[in-house]
């Protein structure tokens, strides 16, 4: 069986929202702030779990720019200026179906770790 494929990916006009549809139906939206604290990238994910980074003050994050990965991935581009996380199809899959596990391990880890979700804490 094949992998579900992305048939739309649209940016919310106030760029706070990835929409993302597959072939088998499903659409998830998806905040910017949760694309960007589980970026992909090395930045965030490290080489190891060991050097995964909790990314706080990120509440207020939009998309500036989706960009095509050649046909199986996504480049987002942050206002923050956060660009090395390609989000492959599979992974935007994931963020949907779990998003509310992966959410609030993200919040139960920021407040274990002190951190805040807003820029000014």
């Amino acid at each position: 069986m094949a992998e579900p494929w992305p048939t739309e990916i649209r940016l919310s006009k106030d760029r706070r929202t990835l929409t993302v549809r597959f072939d088998t139906g499903e659409s998830y939206e998806l905040g910017a702030e949760l694309l960007r604290v589980v970026s992909p990238s090395a930045e965030v994910q490290g080489h190891s779990p060991e050097q995964r980074v909790t990314v706080a003050g990120k509440a207020d994050v939009a998309i500036a720019a989706v960009d095509p990965v050649g046909n199986y991935a996504v480049r987002l581009r942050f206002d923050d200026r956060h660009d090395t996380g390609i989000y492959s199809w599979p992974y935007l899959l994931k963020l949907g179906r779990d998003r509310e596990q992966i959410w609030a391990r993200y919040l139960a880890e920021i407040e274990e770790k002190g951190l805040s979700r807003s820029r000014r804490s």
